[in-house]
């Protein structure tokens, strides 16, 4: 991909947004430290900002012209701290607030790529345990459970029989009162990330994940050197492309921009690949895959930092 030389002098004061009030705030603050780091080294005068200690109004009054948002999960990856920077007019990285709402929603996700005709596994919405079994009777073993509106699996179950659905749905409730039952779908697991926007927006490589026992898991995601990720991905030319094809897709239709990251399961007895979910504030942390997948294109970290800053911008400017 193609270097465009940056004034980081024309982004002004840039707040770095990380840590908040979700499940992920360790993790958020395991990113928005690297991706501080980073601008700082490349001139750019970036300060931490946490919405959790500071009420997010104060952006405007200590004269922050950008934000960087590397919080995760909710208050900061499902459209509400979009919108408060919206109000303020300051331009931020990532999708804007319709899309960081749909996509933070799993169910609503999957409802619009199935309206428009991608893949996607089998679900079920359920509002009790009783629910979950049936749920497990109609999609089969193994099934995964999980909160509608959290990531890095927290809250995530992999149900084998039927006597573990109540203790997944009270795991996955506990996270949130929107949960879900997923048809498992074994195979290879893969992830893709997207950088741009509309006709400009390109997918990078994908990585193949190979996690300890096929458990990825969030000690396995963020704490652990166990889990291999490769990228290369060794997959078949025409298959990594079907897949960078797919995900593309999967951003445009959310109307997503500036980056995202989506996480497929390719079945391994058909080889079709199947969306799970897409990241609008995906990781920057040592373990995070957007960066390694960026290594792989040409982009260093700091050099991928500096571009999604750049392409800070507002629904409605």
């Amino acid at each position: 991909m193609e270097k465009t030389p940056v004034d980081v002098k024309s982004f002004g004061k840039v707040a770095v947004l990380m840590g908040g009030r979700s499940a992920e705030r360790e993790v958020s603050l395991m990113s928005g430290t690297g991706v501080l780091q980073a601008l700082r080294a490349k001139g750019v005068d970036a300060h931490a900002f946490d919405p959790a200690e500071r009420d997010i109004g104060e952006l405007k009054r200590d004269g922050f012209q950008r934000c960087f948002i590397a919080l995760h999960g909710r208050f900061g990856e499902d459209g509400t701290v979009q919108g408060a920077l919206e109000l303020q007019g300051i331009p931020y990285t990532g999708p804007g607030v319709m899309a960081s709402a749909v996509a933070m929603d799993k169910l609503m996700t999957k409802r619009i790529w199935i309206a428009e005709g991608l893949p996607t596994p089998a679900w079920r919405q359920v509002r009790s345990a009783a629910d979950t079994r049936a749920a497990f009777e109609a999609l089969g073993a193994p099934m995964i459970v999980k909160p509608v509106r959290e990531g890095s699996t927290i809250g995530l179950t992999k149900v084998t029989r039927i006597d573990q659905c109540d203790a997944a749905y009270a795991l996955a409730a506990k996270q949130d009162p929107m949960v879900m039952c997923e048809q498992f779908i074994a195979g290879d697991e893969v992830t893709c990330p997207v950088l741009g926007t509309g006709a400009q927006a390109q997918a990078l490589p994908v990585i193949r994940i190979v996690a300890p026992d096929g458990n990825y898991d969030y000690q396995n995601k963020y704490f652990t050197d166990d889990t291999k990720y490769l990228v290369p991905c060794g997959l078949p030319a025409g298959e990594e492309a079907a897949i960078q094809l797919l995900v593309l897709k999967a951003f445009q239709t959310l109307d997503c921009r500036g980056w995202a990251r989506a996480d497929v399961m390719i079945d391994a007895a058909t080889r079709k690949p199947y969306l799970l979910e897409i990241n609008t504030s995906p990781g920057m942390t040592g373990h995070s895959l957007v960066p390694m997948s960026a290594r792989a294109a040409g982009i260093s970290y700091e050099d991928l930092c500096v571009r999604l800053l750049a392409a800070a911008a507002l629904d409605n400017a």
